[in-house]
C-alpha cells in the first residue's frame, strides 16, 4: 500500500491529548499518579461501575481476573472461538483450558443456548465477548452464569460506551475488562481496564497489577502506606498503566461523546452506502443494543470460500484500501490446534463467519468520498471475483 492508502484504522488524536500528556511530562509524576486515578474514575462511570482499575493492556486485566477469582490447573473457562486470541490466551496463562462453544450466526456473538452442554463440574468461569463491540446476549450469559454460580467475566475490549437494553457493556458480569489499542473507541496507545462493583476483587486486582504489593484503605495513614511499601504479600506482574497513557485516556474520555457521534456517523455512512450489494452480510444490530464501532466488519455470504475472501482482500489492499480477515478462529491456530487437538469442523458456524469476513478502513475522520472509493473497490474485487469463479 502506498502512502496515500486509506488505512485500516487511525486514531483520534488532537490538542487536547497533547496538552494532557505535555501536563503530566512537564509534572515529574510519570508512573503511579493521580492522572492514573482519573482515568479509572471515568471509564468506571461511563461502564456503570464502582470501581476502575488500570492496566497496560486489555489482555492483562482478563489474566489478572482469571488470577484475582483463583482460577487455576486443570479448570474450564467458557469462551467463544470468534474473537481475537487474547479473549482466550488468559484462560491458559493460569493452567486452565478454554471451552469453545459456537456463535450465533446473526450476532456472530455465543451461542447461549449452547452454552448449557458446556457447562460442567470442572467449569469457573464464562467469558462474554462482545464481537467487534456487539453486545447482544450479555443478559443471557448474567442469567446462565448465575443459574450455575460461576462468574461472568465481560471481555468488552471492543465495546466501550456500547450498552445492551439499557445496560452499559463492563457491568454485566463480576468484571468487565476494555481495551485502548489505537484502533478501539478510545486509545491510551496500549492499556486497559478493569470494571467491577465488587471492592474485593477491585483490590485483589490493584495489587496483583503491582507486583502483589499491599492495597491500602483511603483512611491508611502515609505512615502505613510507606512502612509496607515494599511488602508483597503474594505474587504479582507489572500490569501498570503509566501516568502518559492516562493522561491521554483522560482527554480521550473527555471527548468521548464526540468521538462516538463521528464513528455512528462512519458506521451510518457504510450501511447506506453498502446495502445494495447482494454479495454482503452487513452487521446486525439488534433493536434494544447500541454500538460504538470498533471496527467495520461486513462478510460476503455463504458461496464464497475463504479463497474467494483473501483474493478479494489483496485486491483491495493492492488498491491502497486497508483491509483485514477479521478474525481468524482461536481454535484453528497453530498454538491451539498443537496443545488441545482442535481441528477444521469443531466450531462450523464461527469458521464459516471467519471465512467470509473482512474488515474495512474504519476511523471518525473517514470522509463521504473515502468511503464511496472503498465501496466502489470492494465492488470491482467482488465483480472480478465472480468472474474468475465463473
Amino acid at each position: 500500500m502506498g502512502p496515500d492508502a486509506i488505512p485500516l484504522s487511525l486514531p483520534d488524536v488532537g490538542p487536547l491529548e497533547l496538552e494532557m500528556v505535555g501536563e503530566v511530562l512537564r509534572s515529574g509524576r510519570l508512573a503511579i499518579g493521580p492522572m492514573t486515578e482519573r482515568f479509572e474514575k471515568l471509564v468506571a462511570s461511563r461502564a456503570g461501575c464502582t470501581h476502575g482499575v488500570a492496566v497496560n493492556s486489555g489482555t492483562s486485566g482478563l489474566h489478572l481476573l482469571m488470577q484475582a477469582l483463583g482460577i487455576g490447573l486443570g479448570d474450564e473457562v467458557i469462551t467463544t472461538p470468534l474473537s481475537f486470541i487474547a479473549s482466550a490466551n488468559p484462560i491458559l496463562y493460569v493452567g486452565a483450558r478454554p471451552v469453545f462453544v459456537d456463535v450465533c450466526p446473526r450476532t456472530l456473538n455465543m451461542d447461549p443456548k449452547k452454552i448449557e452442554a458446556a457447562v460442567s463440574s470442572r467449569t469457573k468461569a464464562i467469558v462474554g465477548v462482545e464481537a467487534f463491540g456487539n453486545p447482544a446476549h450479555m443478559d443471557a450469559y448474567t442469567q446462565i452464569a448465575a443459574k450455575h454460580e460461576i462468574p461472568l467475566i465481560e471481555d468488552s475490549c471492543e465495546a466501550l460506551g456500547t450498552s445492551h437494553k439499557g445496560r452499559s457493556c463492563g457491568s454485566f458480569g463480576r468484571a468487565g475488562v476494555f481495551g485502548f489499542y489505537p484502533n478501539k473507541q478510545i486509545t491510551t496507545g496500549e492499556g486497559g481496564m478493569i470494571v467491577t462493583d465488587d471492592s474485593h476483587l477491585a483490590d485483589m486486582c490493584r495489587s496483583l497489577r503491582n507486583q502483589g504489593r499491599d492495597v491500602f484503605p483511603d483512611s491508611a495513614s502515609e505512615g502505613q502506606k510507606l512502612g509496607s511499601w515494599l511488602q508483597h504479600p503474594r505474587v504479582g506482574y507489572n500490569y501498570r498503566m503509566d501516568e502518559m497513557s492516562a493522561a491521554l485516556g483522560v482527554a480521550q474520555m473527555r471527548r468521548f461523546d464526540e468521538m462516538m457521534q463521528k464513528r455512528e456517523r462512519v458506521a451510518r455512512m457504510y450501511i447506506e452506502r453498502l446495502s445494495g450489494i447482494e454479495s454482503l452480510v452487513l452487521p446486525t444490530i439488534e433493536p434494544e443494543s447500541t454500538m460504538t464501532w470498533f471496527v467495520f466488519v461486513v462478510r460476503l455470504t455463504t458461496d464464497y470460500t475463504v479463497e474467494d475472501r483473501d483474493r478479494i482482500v489483496e485486491g483491495l489492499r493492492m488498491h491502497d484500501v486497508g483491509s483485514a480477515t477479521y478474525f481468524p478462529c482461536i481454535h484453528l491456530q497453530p498454538a491451539y490446534r498443537e496443545k488441545f487437538g482442535f481441528k477444521p469442523g469443531d466450531f462450523p458456524i464461527a469458521e464459516s463467519i471467519s471465512n467470509r469476513t473482512i474488515a474495512l478502513p474504519f476511523f471518525n475522520s473517514l470522509t463521504e468520498r473515502e468511503i464511496d472509493l472503498i465501496a466502489q473497490t470492494l465492488e470491482v474485487m467482488i465483480s472480478r471475483q465472480n468472474l474468475s469463479r465463473s
